[in-house]
This record gives structure tokens, sequence and C-alpha cells, in this order.
């Protein structure tokens, strides 16, 4: 069995009397939050530039195509390495190198025109996909019970908010400023809230010390990459090339042994032992499917708003307009982030989960129902987004009340792949639905309203998948109990280790 540390003394702060909490421990969920959106807004920032950067840095359109690419890879590989190192070696630790190294690729964005670089500190920004598990797990080990549910629900919204506050800013800058000023600000916000974690965030004692699984950070690496560079690269390069069928059968075969290297291991990188167990993997499922449910919602609104209005369908709005589109969506996920730990609180987060994938299916629903007015494409996108707010919000709660307090980071960060998982997937598979419904417009081809509405059915017909995954979790087994952890910030030893 693995000590873990006892809980810290925070009933007496250098910022305020015993008994009250001082002005850094007021400030935690604030900050940590401000890093989740941050690390929502660098991966969308980039998303106005794309249809000009071949001709501001002379590469082609393919190879400017991976400065998203390197992002999605980086991030899906560094999360659960991350995580790991967070639950061995100190959570605010790592959370700051997350936080740098985001803040260093933003930089040597705003100093280069060279692809080569630019995309190398994209990859460097993937790093911060970390950030929203290991500050959940943070909350976990730092905060009273009282307050978990609700500051765990607004971490998990922030993934929603800076992707809603990211487009629209990062258009305007684009249409108005020189675009090297984009990252020139997007560095001065990251190094604000570098700052500002390095100041109100104190480490968390709980650990689980060991020797790092380098083998198995190796094997997970090469396995995703293989796995996420062809189900990105599928539509481009032809499903059945070489190159992709190659990847897919690289990623079966390496992922394969992965998996009995991680069985066997005895300190391994993701504890598949414990990840095997319903209460774990279960909600591991339901991640990838909501993932999967929800990037549907914000790929293919972008697309249909900014269709030409020759479609017959399309509204022709700017980037700019069409960020605007989905901000009330933003705006929805914050409002209802502390609703949706408040139905935790009363039904449970399984309860949550089921009731947001739900909510996602009626969004779509309307988006099949009309999808040429503006103000339905609104509503159904916002309806969406509440869906997404529920279920985002229950899914790192579930995974905190399954798994010891020492794996907590590692845990979520299985998790948060698991979604950026289901988003490449449904990025490739929207994609083939487009591609294989076009009319010329113009002279150029052009999805189809029906194309988008056989996108949106699909999404939904995920989002319901998502919710029967959630109804079949099995139940808190502390339920009845009102949990044995109530009235302490964290668990016990005892209880940090059950299921171990």
């Amino acid at each position: 069995m693995v000590p873990i540390s006892a809980p810290s003394d925070r009933s007496a702060t250098p910022d305020g009397p015993a008994g009250r909490p001082g002005v850094r421990d007021r400030l935690t969920v604030p900050v940590l939050a401000f890093g989740g959106i941050l690390m929502a807004v660098m991966q969308t920032v980039v998303v106005p530039l794309l249809p000009d950067l071949p001709r501001l840095t002379g590469a082609s359109a393919g190879a400017v195509s991976w400065m998203v690419t390197a992002t999605l890879l980086s991030g899906a590989v560094l999360t659960p390495v991350l995580g790991r190192a967070g639950d061995m070696y100190g959570k605010r630790r790592v959370l700051l190198a997350a936080l740098a190294l985001m803040t260093l690729g933003s930089l040597l964005c705003a100093l280069t025109s060279d692809i080569r670089v630019l995309i190398a500190a994209r990859a460097l920004q993937g790093a911060a996909a970390a950030v929203v598990p290991l500050s959940i797990s943070i909350l976990r080990d730092e905060l009273p019970p009282e307050r978990t549910g609700s500051a765990v629900a607004l971490m998990s919204s922030t993934v929603g908010i800076g992707a809603a506050l990211g487009l629209p800013i990062a258009a305007m800058i684009v249409q108005y400023a020189d675009w090297h000023v984009m990252f020139w600000a997007t560095t001065g916000l990251g190094a604000g809230g570098l700052a500002l974690a390095w100041w109100a965030v104190r480490e968390s004692p709980v650990r689980q010390p060991g020797r790092f699984d380098t083998l198995g950070a190796l094997g997970l690496a090469a396995g995703l990459v293989c796995l996420l560079l062809g189900v990105s690269q599928g539509g481009q390069w032809g499903w059945t090339s070489p190159r992709i069928v190659g990847l897919l059968v690289a990623c079966v075969l390496v992922l394969t042994l992965w998996w009995f290297q991680q069985w066997r291991a005895p300190r391994p990188l993701v504890d598949l032992k414990l990840a095997s167990r319903p209460r774990v993997a279960l909600p591991h499922v339901a991640a990838l499917l909501t993932g999967f449910a929800f990037y549907g919602n914000s790929l293919v609104t972008a697309q249909l708003v900014q269709a030409p209005k020759a479609t017959g369908y399309g509204l022709g709005l700017s980037i700019v307009q069409t960020g605007l589109c989905l901000l009330p969506g933003g705006v929805i996920m914050l409002l209802f982030s502390p609703v949706s730990a408040r139905i935790s609180a009363a039904r449970g987060p399984r309860v949550t989960l089921a009731l947001g994938a739900a909510v996602i299916a009626v969004g779509y629903a309307v988006r099949i129902a009309d999808s040429r007015d503006l103000w339905m494409i609104i509503v159904g996108a916002t309806v969406i987004a509440v869906g997404t707010t529920l279920a985002y919000s229950a899914l790192p709660t579930l995974i905190l009340r399954a798994v010891p307090a020492g794996q907590t980071a590692s845990a979520n960060g299985v998790n948060v792949l698991m979604r950026t998982i289901g988003q490449a997937v449904c990025s490739a598979a929207v994609a083939a639905v487009l591609v294989h419904h076009t009319s010329l417009v113009g002279g150029a081809p052009v999805p189809t309203l029906h194309g988008y509405l056989l996108a949106f059915a699909m999404a939904g017909t995920v989002a319901v998948m998502a919710c029967a995954a959630a109804l079949v979790i099995p139940g808190d087994p502390d339920s009845h109990g009102t949990r044995r952890a109530r009235g302490r910030t964290r668990p016990s030893h005892d209880e940090a280790l059950e299921g171990a």
C-alpha cells in the first residue's frame, strides 16, 4: 500500500485568521477556472487564421493544417502522462509546467512566421490540455466537500466557455490587426494565468509516489499518435491509402502490447485494473461518446452558417459573426455549471450525466427541425451547450468518487483523453458525411443541407448512446451513508486506498 500524506491545516493562512480563508484560498477556484478557459482559448484562436496562413507563411494548406493536428496529438499524449506525473510529483508543480509550456508556445508563435516553428510551438501548447484534469484533482484535495461539486462543475465548463470566447475574439483581432498580435495577446494572458496560479494555488499533499513508467508513457504516446494521426488525416490522405491503413494497424498492435505491459507493470502509467471496473470504465465510455456528440455542434454549426446564400440554406456569415453565434452557448455553460452541481448533489452525477446526454440529443432534434433560421440555429446550439455543461460537470465527479485520492489526476487525465478521442473521431465522421453529400455552387462543391442534417442525426444518436452508458453506471456505494468523507476536506488514508 502506498502512503498518502495527511491533510494540511488550512484553517489558518497568512492571508486570514483561523477559520476564515484568506484571499489566496478564495481565489483558488477562479484562478484555476481562468487557466482552463485559457487552455480552450489557445486551442481555438488559430481557427480564424487557417484560410490565410498559407499566404502569410508561404506554406501549403496541408502543412498549415498541422497547426491544429500538432496540438491535438500532443494534448492527447501529454494529458494522461502529466496527470500521472501530477499524482506522483505534485499537481501544482505539473500544472505550472503545463501553463508555462502553453505560454512559451504562444510566445514562439508571436515571434515567427516559419511554419516549422509554428507547428512545434503549437505542439508545446498541447500540454495545456492537462490543465483541467490537474485542476479538478487539486480542487478535490483542497476544498471542503460542500464546495467541491460546484467548483468541479465550473472547471469542467471552462472548455466550452473558452472555445466560445476564443473564436470571436481571435477573429476580430485577425480582421483588424496583424495576426501576430493575437499570439502576443495570448502570451500576455498565459503569463498572467501562470503568475496567478503560482501565487494562489497551493501544492496538494496527496501523492502516490513511485517510479515513473517511462515505457508505458512511450507506448501510449506511440499508440495515440498512430490512432489520432490516422483519424485526423484519413479524409485528406484517403481512408484506404497505405499510410492510413498502416497507422491504424500499428495503433492496434502498439496499444495491444501496451495493454499487456500496463497490466503487468508494478507501477503502471494507467492502472488498468482500476480502469476496467464498471464505475471507472463506463464514465470513460460516456466521455468518449459525449465528446463526439458535443463536438458535432461546434464543427457543423460553424460551417453551416458560413455557407454562401446561393446554397439556399447558408447565411453567408463571416468568421466573427459565426463566433458571436456560438457565444450564447459559452455564456449558458458558465451560468449552468452551478445548476449541474446542484443536480449532482441532489440526484447523483450519474443522473446528471444521463440528463445532459439526453438534452444534447434534444438539441440536435431542434437542429434537424430547423437549420435555416438564425435564431433557431442559436437556440439549438444553446440547448446542446446546456446538455454539454451537465454531462461534462458530472464526468469528473463520477471519476473522483470511483478512484483513490492518489490517482485522481491520472484518472481524470484518461477521461479527458477519451473526450479528445471522441472529438477527433467526430471530426473525421462529419467530414466523411459532408464529403459524400455535396452539390456544385458557383462551380465549387459545397455540402448540402441534407448532409448537415445527417451529421446532426449522427451526433444526436451518439448522445443517446452516451445517455444509455450513463444509466448503467453502478451507483455510489456510499450513497446510503451520505458519503463517509462528509465533513472532511479529503478522504482518510483507508478511504483513499479503497479499491486500489
